[in-house]
């Protein structure tokens, strides 16, 4: 199990301040140290892939973020180039050559919206429409990179995979 893990944030996305806290307090539950490095633009992520490397993380979890999911397959090829298993939350980065992902069923979340234009177009107020959270999950797992990187991954994890890229 990885013990020193790399979190690609951006510090410009309001929602990776308080996901990095929450994933501070899950690493010291866990005892695994926790590295934040922050990349605002693509221009950046050489840099921040540098610092993971140079600071011997085992591992990357990226944040989602409209910059990352632009760049998702920039960041697959930094992963792959400094050696570095990459977690994402969308699929598409999985798809673009990252490692592995664990992320809400995004097909499933625009259905789900396309319900509620259709009751707000029909006269509903937004107001008086419930907030729903993703119900669906995804786990996708790119098994090509997992040899460029030497990994072998279990096959009970494949087995619970909803997409494994060959």
């Amino acid at each position: 199990m990885a013990k020193r893990i790399a979190v690609l944030w951006n510090p410009d996305t309001p929602s990776h301040t308080p996901g990095l806290k929450a994933l501070e307090e899950a690493g010291r539950t866990l005892r695994v140290h926790l590295q934040a490095v922050g990349a605002r633009t693509g221009a950046e992520l050489e840099g921040a892939f540098s610092a993971m490397a140079r600071a011997r993380a085992q591992a990357v979890q990226v944040l989602a973020s409209p910059a990352f999911f632009a760049e998702r397959q920039r960041v697959a090829e930094l992963a792959i180039t400094h050696r570095l298993p990459t977690m994402f939350g969308p699929k598409e980065a999985v798809e673009a050559g990252g490692l592995m992902s664990y992320g809400p069923n995004y097909d499933d979340f625009f259905r789900r919206a396309a319900v509620y234009v259709d009751k707000i177009l029909k006269g509903a107020k937004p107001a008086d429409l419930p907030v729903e959270q993703a119900t669906r999950f995804l786990l996708v797992i790119n098994l090509k990179t997992a040899n460029a990187l030497g990994l072998k991954i279990p096959q009970s994890l494949l087995l619970s995979a909803d997409q494994v890229i060959e």
